[in-house]
């Protein structure tokens, strides 16, 4: 991956090069690109991994049903995000919200893909306990150190190949590693002998709204993911960028279907584990060949996740903020260069806000519940009800959104035992519509001035 990225380094002249590849990604990288950003340590160590080991196999792959939706919904809008010509989420929504939503939508972005980002050095730090002997934080340093090298070097075209590859690896060995984990587990009846009851039923130990709050973030995120619109844009062809994203469609099925098989099994296997560790344990009962391609392909995920995310935040303070803001002549070797060495300071400060989160799960939905609050209804409703969108009514329900989601848990307390997804998003977009509904009518002309 790191040979990708030194050959990358080489081909990026230019911001656009570094931010969206030269717009020259075919259909094969952008199925691979989308699938590996998506699956990445929040897959393989939190999310479904966590929920199947946790709570159960069914409910951990109905988890994997909110990512096929925003699958769903993207591909419908990517001729509408291909025709929008902007390179990145705050300059799309700053278009018709202002510079008053450029503003909050980048600090958003940038809080919450920073908090991503840091579960990502953790992940691989887990990878490296097992494989290496490695202690957590010394393996969490070390893949601190190669995601920041890998973002740094080619920017998306460095990071877009080696998650073509990456997505590759982890299909064919989450493939083969089924069957041999299965064997080492007795087989289904086993398996289910061996786990607690309860992760038998539909739900497994999770109430509805415990459910559905895990269910939400995940949604919420993927539906204004910057780096799923980013590698929308960066296709080549409208043809090949709609093959892709079929393919990053079939690749999600099979991913989150074998990733929680792969969990429940382990948790019959080794009962008292930290979550996260669920599928990296079962490799080491695995064949070699067959533990180390699952490992390397979990730490290719991994890596190629963080470095998206990563670079994506740092995007944004180089174009958004620096050049929409601060430095509006600045030439394009400037923001090319200012974008490498922001990668180096978030990605410190993303190592240092993951030293404060107890389980990699915990600050996997905080940060998709802050994006997806804040950002996800002003931006599809850009998208989907632009002619009775208005500026007032998009910020008040950006700002609700974002106010809501960092504070309800940890401020609030969680009023009613409600979860913030539960609360943030659902009061975002109702003011969206009302106070645009309400704004909108009053700045109409009446009949008789018409």
């Amino acid at each position: 991956m790191l040979g990708v990225g030194v050959w990358a380094y080489g081909e990026t002249e230019t911001a656009e090069d570094f931010m969206v590849a030269g717009r020259s990604l075919g259909a094969v990288v952008i199925a691979g690109t989308l699938l590996a950003t998506w699956m990445g340590s929040g897959t393989v160590t939190g999310g479904a991994n966590s929920i199947a080991y946790d709570n159960g196999l069914i409910p951990a792959i109905l988890i994997g049903t909110a990512s096929l939706i925003g699958i769903g919904v993207l591909k419908a809008l990517a001729p509408r995000i291909r025709r929008f010509d902007k390179l990145t989420v705050p300059e799309m929504i700053g278009e018709e919200l202002g510079d008053e939503g450029r503003i909050i939508s980048l600090l958003v972005i940038a809080f919450a893909y920073v908090g991503i980002v840091s579960y990502q050095f953790i992940g691989i730090g887990f990878v490296l306990n097992v494989t290496t002997g490695l202690s957590v934080m010394q393996g969490t340093l070390l893949g601190t150190a190669l995601i920041i090298a890998l973002a740094a070097m080619g920017g998306l075209m460095s990071v877009a190949y080696t998650d073509a590859i990456s997505a590759f690896l982890m299909l064919v060995g989450l493939v083969i590693a089924v069957p041999f984990v299965f064997f080492e587990a007795g087989g289904w009846s086993g398996i289910t002998a061996n786990v607690p009851a309860a992760h038998l039923d539909t739900l497994g130990n999770l109430s509805f709204l415990e459910f559905f709050a895990l269910w939400a973030p995940p949604l919420l995120l993927i539906l204004a993911d910057q780096n799923m619109y980013q590698r929308i844009i960066a296709g080549e062809t409208d043809d090949g960028t709609n093959a892709g994203l079929i393919a990053w469609f079939v690749g999600a099925i099979a991913t989150m279907t074998l990733v929680p098989l792969i969990a429940f099994a382990s948790r019959a296997m080794f009962p008292a584990l930290d979550p996260g560790m669920a599928l990296i344990a079962t490799t080491t009962t695995l064949p070699t060949w067959v533990g180390g391609l699952l490992l390397a392909a979990a730490t290719a995920f991994i890596i190629t996740t963080g470095s998206s995310y990563l670079l994506s935040a740092c995007t944004n303070l180089s174009q958004d903020l620096y050049k929409g803001f601060i430095n509006p002549d600045a030439p394009d070797e400037r923001i090319f260069w200012l974008t490498r060495v922001l990668v180096v300071v978030l990605g410190l400060f993303a190592f240092v806000l993951g030293q404060y989160f107890p389980t990699i799960l915990e600050v996997q939905m905080y940060s998709y519940t802050a994006y997806g609050a804040a950002i996800t209804p002003p931006l599809l409703s850009i998208f989907l009800f632009r002619d009775r969108l208005t500026k007032i009514g998009g910020l008040t329900g950006m700002v609700a959104g974002a106010v809501l989601a960092v504070s309800w848990d940890t401020v609030l307390g969680s009023p009613y035992g409600l979860d913030a997804v539960i609360v943030a998003a659902p009061i975002g977009c109702v003011l969206i519509m009302l106070v645009s509904y309400l704004t909108s009518a009053r700045s109409s002309p009446s009949p008789t001035k018409a």
